[in-house]
């Protein structure tokens, strides 16, 4: 598929980034330089739309249905089919570095090489060849879409964008208790993206975060 030009934050929203627009800290392991993470998918919206407002920009989604305008020159969250273009950041390989799993301790916190079992600091990891940190590992990233399994056997060529209505969302990249092979490139995962304000029904979401983008075409608006 093609997407159309965007860039992504560098490194998962980080807790100190978090509460700076947000005004609270939901994670369970607390550091500025950590992950957010214990993070709902509306919960991730909300904080794309805080901070479009705070740079002056048009909010992307209506919290209330979720929908995503994609015309906005706001932040949201990536479709699936621009996170996997992030992380293969030009390659046709497992991941961004090659095929060899033995290596990806380098650039990714995952079960191998998070003797903690928990996340750690953003960015200290090799970053991949477009210069993003933890596209693997770290927190699971929410995406956009809806989850279907068979999407992309039909799919649009161009910008697709998931399907239209689902239940769960799309998650990618794996997390600090991943298996090597669950952060590959072309991983996919899913999740309920939760928009009750009840407990979790599995220890997952201590497991998931996010990263923004915006349309490239509008950054250098930004102030």
């Amino acid at each position: 598929v093609y997407v159309s030009p965007f860039f992504m934050d560098r490194h998962e929203v980080t807790q100190e980034d978090y509460e700076r627009v947000m005004g609270e800290n939901p994670s369970r392991w607390k550091a500025p330089d950590n992950p957010v993470e214990q993070i709902r998918w509306p919960q991730a919206i909300k904080y794309c739309n805080a901070r479009s407002r705070l740079e002056g920009l048009r909010p992307a989604y209506n919290t209330e249905t979720g929908q995503c305008d994609f015309q906005s020159d706001g932040y949201r969250l990536p479709t699936e089919a621009e996170w996997e273009c992030a992380a293969r950041a030009g390659t046709a390989s497992e991941y961004s570095f090659g095929d060899q799993a033995a290596v990806l301790g380098r650039y990714a916190w995952f079960k191998e090489s998070c003797p903690l079992r928990r996340p750690s600091p953003v960015a200290r990891k090799e970053p991949n060849p477009w210069g993003l940190y933890d596209m693997y590992g770290n927190v699971c990233e929410w995406c956009n879409d809806f989850y279907q399994e068979d999407y992309y056997a039909q799919s649009p060529e161009q910008d697709p964008r998931g399907p239209k209505t689902g239940e769960a969302r799309v998650l990618r990249g794996g997390s600090w208790f991943s298996r090597a092979d669950e952060c590959r490139s072309a991983y996919r995962l899913y999740e309920d993206p939760v928009y009750r304000d009840i407990c979790f029904a599995r220890d997952v979401h201590g497991l998931i975060g996010f990263r923004c983008v915006r349309k490239a075409e509008n950054w250098a608006k930004s102030p």
